[in-house]
């Protein structure tokens, strides 16, 4: 091991992050204060040992690097989340309230426009009050003076911030902890506005672009300069994600990178013009201070975000590498980007933005570090068709690399994996680079003189290639597989190899391909679950024998359609419960049976607020291998198995069920200390088997 390490010595510090990362999302995985403790301690035990142990070489000093690092980790979490505590909303209200804006955020495409109101001021406050929430307003209905900074006084309905539907789905109520919003809902009209609102540059920029670029071209025109993506049509929205193209919308390290480039290449060729300064061979400099003056104006426009700002960061150590004479693209740099990103904001490590950008990032660079790679890509003089052929391979492999990287984490939280997305990268990346985004900046600045309509005609016809380039391989047979929701455990054993895979440079890193097959089969072997009950008990979707889905509810939402089918592995759109042939419906009451690995399963479940005969409803209960209902059931009406009423949801909320091994996964767990989990106590009557992790 000490000849290992020694000859891996430049590597051991990336695996400082790793360490930082593993601890932070410990404690989001771990449920309880005693586990964070255990942990932390735990960590620090090993750290001490391994200090004590030394006795010179590298293992003891790598092991202790590695345990301080995940203290660190899980002790930065803690504190992160009891820094941004705020009340939280308890249960729904309609409410009247007078606040600050803090933000506003069109959405054209859904004919909505979403504020932040903080400094509340409630006419009857409830137990708990919020400090922050968020309302969806309609677009006609809001003051054409709003803008941050204006006093609004509106009635709303709240709600407080959702937990994940059903096991594997998003965590608002998570994100809305850290964002400081305590609750969010929709307002009622008239609004009233105090003072005028003085919209930022940022909400000007926007509504400039959309007004020169109309429908979905605007929309993406306005994420690449912005980040706002409101304009931006479902269907075109789905076409890029079902393309694997949807990156390009999330301003990140693609859009930072062309910035830079972009104004140093400009600058570069300006300043070239003058000899005198031509010759004093400081252009560079100069050029990549304005790259870096350009990537952090950049980064504030687009509202700050994490991925924007950790792009913005790895871009600031190139160019000081490149001023330095060092070399710029190396997985070092990667790993400063995610300490500084960990250190700030530990939070990021759970969710798929930071997930996504590290990863595509790490796998690039760590391809293009590895000898046999460099040198078949190495700049060599040769006729220009075959130069072009090895940079087309090389962006083929390139993407193909990414793709792979990338595709545990789009599984375990889209719970979908493309198929094409290498092939449509080799064409959309440049498209966007070296097309729509200089037409964009282009037009922009044309616009100051009056003279920008013909370059946003031509970002008008290369977001349209585009969106053809998009809609054309999201149609494509197989281009999406839906998956239903991963194992934590397969996730996590992935992501193991996949690091390990990338970090370490001698043939040991090859040991990182068992765990990546390990974690691959085992989401493969997991079946889709075949009953999925949402947390409020309206809503489940059981599996039907052609592999299909079918919903309890005829006037289902979108969004509650798309959560169950994506979490249940289905591609298309569910049926109905009550036109499927392995169901009897009426106005109150749901009967589904189906034969299962060799048993008969039956799950009653209620459809409406009118109550039902108690001998009718004991007698069907008594049938029933699960209940399911949105209300509380009398004590006459157990299933067999399980009975997921109210009292028991709220212990237990989203539930996912395989009968073939009477496997059930919960959204929460018997006891959970993390903020933002309301756990009520387990009824007497609740539910003995349903106990997992939640996500």
């Amino acid at each position: 091991m000490e000849r290992w390490l020694e000859a891996e010595r430049d590597q051991t510090f990336l695996w400082l992050p790793v360490a930082l990362g593993a601890g932070a999302a410990a404690w989001f995985v771990l449920p309880e204060r005693h586990d964070w403790l255990a942990l932390i301690l735990l960590a620090l035990g090993v750290a001490s040992a391994a200090g004590a142990s030394w006795r010179g070489g590298r293992v003891a000093p790598f092991a202790t690097m590695l345990a301080l690092g995940v203290a660190a980790g899980t002790g930065l979490a803690w504190a992160r989340a009891g820094r941004v505590a705020a009340p939280t909303l308890d249960r729904a209200a309609v409410v009247r309230l007078a606040g600050a804006v803090e933000k506003v955020e069109p959405l054209p495409a859904r004919g909505l426009v979403r504020v932040t109101l903080g400094s509340l001021r409630w006419e009857r406050p409830p137990r708990r009050a919020p400090l922050r929430v968020r309302v969806n307003l309609p677009q006609h209905a809001v003051p054409a003076t709003l803008g941050g900074g204006a006093g609004m006084t509106l009635r709303a309905r709240l709600m407080p911030p959702a937990p994940p539907a059903v096991p594997g789905a998003y965590d608002a109520a998570r994100a809305a902890w850290f964002d400081g919003v305590g609750a969010s809902g929709r307002g009622f009209t008239p609004v009233g506005l105090r003072g005028v609102g003085a919209p930022g540059v940022r909400d000007r920029l926007t509504a400039h672009i959309i007004a020169a670029l109309a429908g979905s071209a605007g929309g993406i025109a306005a994420a690449l300069v912005t980040g706002d993506m409101g304009a931006i049509d479902d269907a075109d929205s789905l076409a890029m994600r079902r393309a694997g193209l949807a990156h390009l919308l999330s301003v990140s390290g693609l859009h930072i990178t062309a910035t830079v480039g972009i104004v140093m290449a400009a600058v570069l060729r300006l300043l070239a013009l003058s000899r005198r300064l031509a010759l004093t061979g400081l252009l560079p400099l100069v050029a990549a201070g304005a790259g870096a003056g350009a990537a952090i104006g950049y980064t504030w426009l687009t509202g700050s975000q994490v991925p924007t700002i950790r792009s913005c960061v790895a871009a600031l150590m190139v160019l000081a590498a490149l001023a330095l004479g060092r070399e710029a693209l190396t997985l070092r740099l990667v790993a400063m980007g995610a300490l500084v990103v960990l250190l700030a904001w530990p939070e990021a490590v759970v969710g798929p933005s930071f997930q996504l950008s590290f990863a595509a990032v790490a796998s690039i660079v760590a391809l293009h570090e590895h000898p046999r790679v460099r040198a078949a890509l190495l700049a060599r003089d040769e006729p220009r068709p075959r130069k072009w052929l090895r940079e087309a391979a090389s962006l083929l492999v390139t993407g193909a690399v990414v793709e792979l990287a990338l595709m545990p984490i789009a599984v375990f939280y889209f719970h979908q994996a493309g198929a094409y997305g290498a092939i449509a990268n080799i064409a959309a990346i440049p498209l966007t680079t070296f097309a729509i985004m200089p037409a964009v900046a282009l037009a922009l600045l044309l616009d100051a003189l009056g003279w920008g309509a013909p370059a946003w005609w031509v970002a008008g016809r290369a977001i349209a290639l585009l969106l053809w380039i998009a809609h054309t391989v999201a149609a494509l047979p197989g281009a999406v597989r839906a998956i239903p929701a991963m194992p934590l455990g397969a996730f996590a054993t992935m992501v193991a190899g996949g690091i390990w895979l990338t970090l370490w440079r001698t043939r040991w890193r090859y040991l990182g391909v068992a765990p990546l097959l390990v974690g691959a089969a085992w989401t493969l072997a997991t079946p889709a679950p075949d009953l999925l009950v949402t947390g409020d008990g309206r809503h489940l979707a059981v599996r039907q024998a052609d592999g299909g889905l079918a919903l309890l509810r005829d006037r289902a939402g979108g969004y509650v359609r798309d959560v169950l089918a994506q979490n249940g592995g289905l591609a298309g759109v569910p049926g109905l419960l009550s036109e499927s042939r392995e169901a009897r419906c009426n106005r109150d009451l749901c009967w589904w049976q189906r034969r299962v690995a060799g048993r008969w399963r039956r799950v009653l479940a209620t459809r409406s607020g009118y109550n039902v005969p108690i001998e009718r409803l004991a007698a069907l209960c008594a049938a029933a291998d699960v209940v399911v209902s949105e209300r509380r059931l009398p004590r006459r009406c157990r299933a067999r198995w399980l009975t997921l009423d109210r009292v028991a949801l709220a212990r237990t909320g989203g539930v996912a069920i395989t009968f073939a091994d009477e496997r059930v996964v919960t959204v929460r767990l018997a006891r959970d200390d993390h903020p933002w989990m309301v756990v009520q106590e387990m009824p007497q009557h609740a539910p003995a088997r349903a106990g997992s992790r939640a996500r």
